[in-house]
């Protein structure tokens, strides 16, 4: 046997198995990951070279009206540019607003036609769940994105690729700071839904550290702040400044 291939097996036995290529990042999604009151920049701010990414999210953005703006092809067109330098991976979380206009099926089937076209372009899907809105009823979170985030997962399951259930830790973690604390990561006064510095920073580090929890190899590509990731993984609030 090879020197290679016996160092390939030991960092395999021995966890340290490090992504064969570093990681390029194209976020696709609606508001809440993209540049203005979503999480997505925050996420890639913490990305170190050679990796890096790019943040396709639109704001108001379905499946359906993210292809139909060309959005999506900008997605696999990275893919393939990147991918011969870097895993290109494309992170997918609608949702928001898929849920004003399509049945549960037709997003369903909307984001499996997505995760094919990733992986037949070269590239590496993730799904995300839906990050939670932070509107609260009897002192508990309105978890109105639940059949989103299932239906998302089942996609995620079905086409055997890695899932991030954003929906579960941010109303997991929006819980235990309450709804005044919560209120305060509002990109403006009410907006229960959208994200301002604070909170991009914060929910920022949420994506990041589920994507290591899922994906070890790209450890060494992301930011660690082990700090601030106590704190959300305790449930305390923070602005992330601090």
């Amino acid at each position: 046997m090879k020197f290679s291939a016996i160092a390939s097996v030991a960092l395999s036995i021995f966890g340290g198995v490090q992504a064969a290529k570093s990681p390029f990042f194209i976020l696709t999604g609606d508001s809440t990951v993209a540049t203005g009151g979503g999480w997505g920049d925050a996420l890639l701010n913490g990305t170190k070279k050679p990796g890096g990414g790019i943040n396709l999210a639109k704001n108001g953005a379905t499946t359906v009206s993210f292809r139909d703006l060309g959005l999506w092809d900008a997605a696999l067109d990275n893919v393939k540019t990147q991918k011969a330098k870097h895993e290109a991976i494309v992170t997918i979380q609608f949702g928001h607003n898929d849920q004003k206009t399509l049945t549960l099926e037709q997003y369903s089937d909307n984001l499996s036609t997505m995760i094919g076209e990733v992986k037949a372009a070269g590239g590496t899907a993730i799904i995300i769940t839906s990050l939670t809105r932070r509107t609260f009823k009897d002192g508990k979170v309105v978890e109105n994105l639940s059949k989103e985030r299932d239906a998302a997962i089942g996609v995620a399951n079905k086409a055997g690729v890695k899932y991030l259930d954003l929906n579960a830790a941010s109303t997991k973690y929006v819980n235990a700071i309450g709804q005044e604390n919560a209120d305060k990561y509002n990109e403006i006064e009410g907006d229960r839904t959208h994200l301002n510095m604070s909170g991009k920073i914060v929910f920022g580090r949420m994506v990041a550290d589920m994507l290591v929890q899922k994906r070890p190899d790209l450890a060494r590509y992301i930011k660690s702040n082990k700090k601030l990731s106590q704190l959300i993984s305790d449930g305390v609030f923070t602005t992330g400044q601090e």
